[in-house]
């Protein structure tokens, strides 16, 4: 009798463990729109693509003179660390300048970061208004081109979940919490 109640103590405590360790909480849940835009690779890259994986997301542009290059090593680090962990996410990068940001021009970008873009999209294909705009409604930030200005952006990095949810933020550029973003796709991934 004894026995049987210690495993079946052994055996709830294992199963509140493993809710536990499953049990991700964001602070935001901003569900995305639907979109169209285009990748470093000129192909089509929609919220269908993005539904049903982890992604982590940021806002950048490649003639930046401040702090997009920094936020991109950092997204390249990251995906380097979750590749040690063997976490399948996603990331993508949506140009703020997609006049100058063409496929082309975003693919060599990528280049000097990492050499692994199988799952890395850089992201344009549409005008200043539309990514305005999409930043707006879809992420609660700013992307505004001042005339004859250098582009306004965040410089966060954006978790979305398998549902195409916008589920938390974290600083890209300084103080990166590294450890972090990768114990919440874990979490994630897990869910």
């Amino acid at each position: 009798m004894i026995k049987k109640s210690i495993l079946y103590i052994l055996f709830l405590l294992t199963i509140f463990a493993i809710i536990g360790c499953s049990n991700f909480k964001g602070d935001m849940d901003w569900e995305l729109s639907e979109f169209h835009m285009k990748d470093q690779n000129n192909k089509d890259f929609q919220l269908k693509d993005i539904k049903g994986d982890i992604w982590l997301v940021d806002f950048i542009f490649t003639s930046c003179a401040t702090f997009c290059p920094q936020m991109t090593a950092n997204m390249a680090q990251i995906q380097e660390m979750v590749k040690e962990e063997n976490l399948k996410v996603n990331f993508a990068s949506f140009s703020v300048d997609p006049e100058v940001d063409s496929p082309e021009i975003l693919n060599s970008y990528v280049q000097k970061f990492t050499e692994n873009t199988d799952n890395w999209y850089l992201l344009s294909g549409y005008s200043q208004d539309y990514i305005k705009d999409f930043a707006l409604k879809n992420f609660k930030t700013i992307a505004n081109k001042p005339e004859n200005g250098q582009v306004i952006h965040s410089n966060q990095f954006y978790l979305i979940n398998k549902k195409g949810v916008v589920v938390k933020s974290y600083d890209g550029n300084n103080n990166v919490p590294f450890d972090n973003i990768v114990k919440d796709i874990k979490a994630l991934s897990r869910q």
